[in-house]
């Protein structure tokens, strides 16, 4: 009887895990979308929702808290519980890049637009999809997918050093740029942080 208690208190912190994650990826896109859209509505909201994610966060490390002292979980379970505690402030430390990346589309989006921001999309798709492939192999145990996920941070490391080069040139090549072209940049650095 112990063994099913601490085996479904064990899924529900995955499933809490789970859930500040998909509130962490629709953080990020959402954040993303307020910049290429130019939709300060939307940057707002991102800003408002990461309270709700701190909150999460809170409850997950409570929740870890009581599982390890009323279950005391052993071996592997007692690894997954200590997982899922350092996990959760990398997961709210991505919201926190996301509301960053949301600050910069209000400061631009009452700028002149600057030409199409070729990689972003692309970068933050690709930190989307790893975050997605990350939280499921370590849900699902996957060590083989844990190793692609590396490659997948070389590919958004990659896409950083383009976007940091086209902006560098844009602020050379005119300098009344500068000022949106680096708020940009800090965007793409916020990006290139989540990998």
């Amino acid at each position: 009887m112990e063994h099913r208690i601490i085996d479904q208190q064990l899924d529900l912190l995955r499933d809490k895990l789970l859930l500040l994650g998909g509130a962490t990826e629709a953080a990020l896109q959402r954040a993303m979308r307020s910049l290429m859209e130019r939709d300060s509505d939307l940057a707002r909201e991102v800003l408002e929702g990461d309270k709700v994610i701190d909150q999460m966060e809170l409850e997950i490390d409570r929740f870890s808290v009581e599982v390890l002292a009323l279950q005391q979980p052993a071996a592997h379970d007692l690894r997954f519980v200590i997982s899922v505690a350092k996990i959760t402030p990398i997961l709210e430390r991505i919201a926190d890049h996301a509301g960053s990346i949301a600050e910069a589309a209000l400061i631009l989006n009452d700028e002149p637009e600057l030409k199409q921001y070729v990689d972003l999309p692309l970068m933050a798709e690709k930190a989307a999809e790893m975050l997605r492939n990350a939280l499921d192999a370590f849900t699902s145990e996957d060590s083989a997918a844990s190793r692609q996920i590396i490659k997948q941070d070389k590919q958004i490391d990659e896409c950083y050093h383009r976007v940091f080069d086209e902006l560098i040139t844009m602020m050379i090549d005119n300098p009344t740029t500068t000022a949106s072209a680096a708020h940009l940049l800090f965007a793409a650095k916020h990006l290139e942080r989540i990998g």
